[in-house]
């Protein structure tokens, strides 16, 4: 998978940029999971401030294959929410769940991307906002630029900064200790405040998902999808499936699954941290890294993850035909829980009975010992060990 990554002009490890900032300033709370800084904004001792940025990633790419071949502009709705979750969620990992500003910045190709695409992107945005508004997760929109750039983006490009002010004393910082229990929330399934199914993959390793699932059809009907220039040709759109098509008696096509809106649990996270939040020694949100995101987060552990939920189909979609082994698409996607939460068991209660109320899928799928290095063992497709 790395290999195809890289041959896809993909760094599944991000390598080149973890160099670019090693020893560059960590901020006020070195271990949390976003950086954050003094209270510029209001010069309060007692506040910080908090901002994040990313993107929908190569997802802009499979949206505008499925709305080209269908004419569904509901797709970019779905971009939009895998920009704003993706952001939004890692800043809950450090407590902030509220009051959150967005800024936009989309990037389009104009010969390409029409405005109707443009206005469903933009309208997505303040749907999106209106809807996690009304269950108490207060999201302000304020504006951004919308820019034709098709020298340097062969469709579209969509990515939201955020920005928060929170008081010090709320922020948490992963602090994982031995004894602590892991409860994953699916990232499948329908929550209460979706309207339909998710899939689960969420916004990572899509560059290899889109190439290794569907037709090489697409690389001939949409040359501008993918860069015909740097990738090798038998790695462009290599597998069998068309975007219409079936899959496990699902009612949603390969295309609707492999654009499954990245879930947000803000509504539940919220509810949590209002009761809970001095017993929550740490929030994870598995995506870059999958499974193994929580090893750049502790020292001195043993993890053990060896009650996870069931691998939704999605998974077993894109494993099939790459090739990949499990301890590849363990590293890469979420595999079916996308939120850790590290905690004592009693709170762990409190987590699972939240999760019900919000109908989302949790259980307690590990918990952590002490070690004199840090290890991770995955009971899951197979038995995985990474240290």
């Amino acid at each position: 998978m790395d290999y195809k990554y890289s041959k896809r002009g993909v760094s599944a490890g991000k390598e080149d940029v973890h160099k670019a900032i090693k020893g560059l300033d960590k901020g006020l709370y070195p271990n949390a999971f976003c950086k954050i800084i003094p209270d510029i904004a209001g010069g309060d001792p007692d506040y910080c401030n908090l901002m994040h940025a990313d993107t929908a990633g190569t997802n802009t790419s499979l949206a505008y294959l499925y709305w080209r071949e269908t004419g569904d502009l509901s797709v970019w709705k779905g971009i939009v929410q895998d920009a704003i979750v993706m952001n939004l969620d890692d800043m809950a990992c450090v407590g902030c769940v509220d009051d959150i500003m967005l800024s936009s910045t989309i990037g389009r190709n104009k010969h390409y991307v029409t405005g109707d695409a443009v206005a469903a992107i933009i309208q997505g945005a303040a749907e999106l906002a209106a809807e996690l508004n009304e269950m108490g997760v207060n999201l302000h929109l304020t504006g951004g630029e919308t820019a034709d750039v098709g020298d340097i983006v062969r469709t579209a490009d969509v990515g939201f900064t955020a920005f928060s002010r929170m008081k010090r004393r709320d922020v948490i910082e992963t602090a994982v200790k031995p004894g602590d229990v892991i409860v994953g929330l699916a990232s499948y399934g329908q929550a209460s405040y979706e309207s339909k199914y998710n899939s689960g993959i969420g916004s990572n390793g899509l560059t290899n998902a889109r190439h290794d699932v569907l037709s090489h059809v697409y690389a001939v009907k949409y040359p501008e999808s993918y860069d015909k220039v740097n990738i090798p040709e038998d790695l462009v759109y290599v597998g069998k499936h068309q975007l219409t098509d079936s899959y496990e008696g699902l009612d949603q096509n390969v295309g609707q699954l492999l654009l499954s809106p990245t879930r947000t649990f803000l509504p539940l996270l919220k509810e949590l941290l209002n009761d809970h939040r001095e017993q929550i020694n740490g929030m994870i949100h598995c995506t870059g890294g999958g499974q193994t995101k929580v090893m750049k987060f502790v020292e001195g552990l043993h993890v053990i993850k060896d009650n996870l939920l069931p691998t939704p189909p999605i998974f077993r979609l894109i494993q099939e035909p790459s090739g990949a082994s499990w301890k590849e698409m363990y590293q890469v996607f979420n595999m079916g829980h996308r939120m850790e939460i590290y905690t004592d068991e009693k709170t762990a209660d409190a987590v699972l009975k939240l999760a019900d109320k919000f109908n989302i899928a949790a259980r307690i799928v590990g918990r952590c010992l002490a070690s004199d290095k840090n290890r991770l063992d995955i009971e899951g497709e197979e038995s995985l060990t990474y240290s």
